[in-house]
């Protein structure tokens, strides 16, 4: 555990400096796909809770050439980064959601960029099918793939309150399939959904440790303006944790994570003019550093609690 240092967990600044002896910024980009959630496949209006950016808000514009993405993704952050390793990033909607030509054709512009060392596609695990497995396959002999799958709970009826629209055992089958291509998996979990407290989020926890995952997101709860969760909230209001709330579920989930599953966020961000609630969240530091003084003062460490906690 002390190879984490102050952080008490595996960051994912610690992967990386360990393996690619450097920190990489994420290079956030837009395949210009949608979703079935949205086109009328499996339903009309997406998840409850994502907005009209398909949770791709801070992604660049898709009308973009992936070359000219990537030049203006990485000029927004050079203010805070002088480096030249970046993680290209396909946030926004499905991004396996395509004919698997188009897909190649676009991943290997953004491979092909010499500064992108590892290539991170957001999706869902119901748009996994042969021949895109078998792209994933090819192009993780080129560069390291990473598959972000949006699990949010393991509970089916929460997954029904939300419309995610697919069953627990379709993510098992993504999870196994990327596994057997030796394709690194991480799982979007979303805390605070309507109707899970502490304990069924901890579930959530267990669940995955039974899971062959190597990362971790974890993402408060926002309720953004424009979205059927802002609707939700409206008529039926849950409970939304206080910023000190957060901070001990946070502790708690990470006691229970298993030692060798990267955490690749605390929380996360969403546009200002969006954020209906919580608005505690608007400020990122404060909350990691409310998060990082918790887990001090308890002594908290990842997987120390990982049978019980």
């Amino acid at each position: 555990m002390q190879m984490w240092s102050e952080k008490r967990y595996y960051s994912l600044d610690y992967y990386l400096r360990r393996n690619y002896g450097e920190k990489l910024y994420k290079l956030s980009l837009n395949g210009g796909m949608t979703c079935p959630n949205r086109d009328g496949t499996l339903g009309d209006e997406g998840c409850i809770f994502c907005s009209e950016g398909g949770s791709g808000d801070f992604a660049s514009d898709a009308r973009l050439s992936i070359p000219a993405q990537l030049k203006t993704a990485k000029s927004l952050i050079s203010r805070k980064y002088s480096g030249h390793s970046y993680i290209a990033y396909f946030q926004a909607y499905t991004n396996t959601y395509a004919p698997a030509g188009y897909l190649k054709d676009i991943f290997t512009q953004a491979l092909s960029d010499p500064e992108v060392k590892i290539l991170s596609i957001a999706t869902r695990p119901d748009c996994l099918g042969p021949d895109i497995l078998d792209l994933l396959a090819r192009l993780q002999r080129i560069k390291p793939v990473w598959i972000e799958l949006g699990l949010q709970t393991s509970h089916e009826d929460t997954a029904a309150l939300i419309k995610r629209e697919y069953e627990l055992k379709v993510f098992e089958s993504a999870v196994a399939a990327l596994r057997s291509l030796d394709i690194p998996v991480i799982v979007h979990t979303i805390l605070g959904l309507p109707g899970e407290d502490q304990d069924r989020v901890l579930e959530t926890i267990d669940y995955l440790n039974q899971q062959d995952i190597q990362g971790i997101k974890f993402q408060l709860l926002h309720i953004l303006s424009g979205t059927l969760l802002e609707e939700y909230y409206s008529s039926h209001p849950f409970w939304i944790p206080t910023e000190e709330e957060y901070t001990v579920l946070i502790g708690r989930c990470i006691a229970r994570l298993r030692p060798d599953i990267v955490i690749h966020r605390l929380t996360g961000d969403a546009p200002r003019e969006l954020l209906v609630a919580p608005l505690w969240t608007g400020d990122k530091r404060k909350v990691l550093n409310s998060i990082g003084k918790h887990l001090k003062s308890l002594d908290i460490w990842q997987g120390k609690g990982y049978t019980k906690y």
